[in-house]
């Protein structure tokens, strides 16, 4: 009994001084980990990039390469939203978990050790990046499969040839915003957009960026005004009677479904909506 009352102070005292020094560890600006070095996000641009996707409550905020957690728990504390940290450094990931705990959010962030290529995190609605433009060029294709309508921010680097839908200014930082888009390149045979016919739709795409013809009893002519935000399309064309119409729809893979919609601001041309549905050809 008394070895005992002797060895039970010795394994405390040794636990408050593993804590201790785990408490003390402090990353060094510039410190190399496995494929870039740690620096921190400034809270502005932290702040602006999350602003800029419009991040809330319904959220999941994934951050890759967490570092010291200021993003996951900013996503939580400031705009409500739940987050998770993936960070390599076995130290920065412990770090990144105690600052959540003093930030009163860690019933809301979640930090893993672990690999940003090995890790899972197409459960993400908004994702985060501070990598360098090659890793980013290596997990773009990953980012393209997402889930259309994710939100992809990335401090300092750009996707390449990936035309950013925002540049955020912060100071002397720069940061970028992209929404994931639906695929719609192809053929698409569509009802609705003329009475009682079908129409052939052709979308060329690059990106979010994208161009497309209709054509109906042997005329062609170029939609006008596409435009693709994640899963939502926007283009207006000439019916046959000349006349300007426009549609929104909504990608589902291989279906679209949407309606024609009145003019803008004319609320006394407002009619009643026409269903427009649509399958891509295999």
């Amino acid at each position: 009994m008394a070895w005992l009352l002797f060895f039970a102070p010795m394994v405390l005292g040794l636990q408050a001084c593993t804590s201790f020094q785990t408490e003390k560890y402090v990353p060094q600006r510039g410190q190399m980990g496995k494929d870039v070095m740690w620096l921190a996000t400034s809270d502005d641009l932290a702040l602006r990039l999350m602003e800029a996707a419009n991040v809330g409550p319904d959220d999941m905020v994934i951050d890759l390469g967490a570092g010291d957690g200021k993003i996951p728990i900013a996503a939580a504390k400031s705009f409500g939203a739940r987050a998770l940290g993936i960070e390599y450094n076995k130290e920065l990931a412990a770090l990144a978990s105690r600052n959540a705990q003093r930030a009163g959010v860690a019933d809301r962030v979640r930090i893993v050790q672990g690999d940003i290529f090995k890790e899972d995190f197409s459960t993400a609605t908004v994702l985060t990046l501070y990598l360098l433009e090659e890793l980013n060029a290596q997990l773009r294709p990953t980012i393209l499969a997402m889930k259309p309508g994710t939100r992809v921010l990335s401090n300092t680097f750009s996707m390449a040839d990936w035309e950013p839908d925002q540049v955020i200014r912060a100071g002397k930082e720069t940061g970028y915003f992209w929404t994931v888009p639906a695929n719609i390149a192809g053929v698409w045979n569509v009802s609705g957009l003329e009475e009682k016919a079908s129409v052939t739709l052709k979308f060329d795409q690059v990106f979010q960026r994208v161009a497309g013809t209709l054509q109906h009893q042997g005329r062609q002519q170029n939609l006008l005004g596409v435009r693709l935000d994640g899963a939502n399309l926007h283009f207006s064309y000439l019916n046959n009677d000349g006349q300007l119409k426009s549609v929104k729809a909504q990608i589902e893979g291989q279906k679209l479904l949407g309606e024609i919609v009145g003019p803008y601001g004319m609320h006394e041309l407002q009619l009643l909506p026409v269903k427009v549905e649509g399958r891509r050809q295999n």
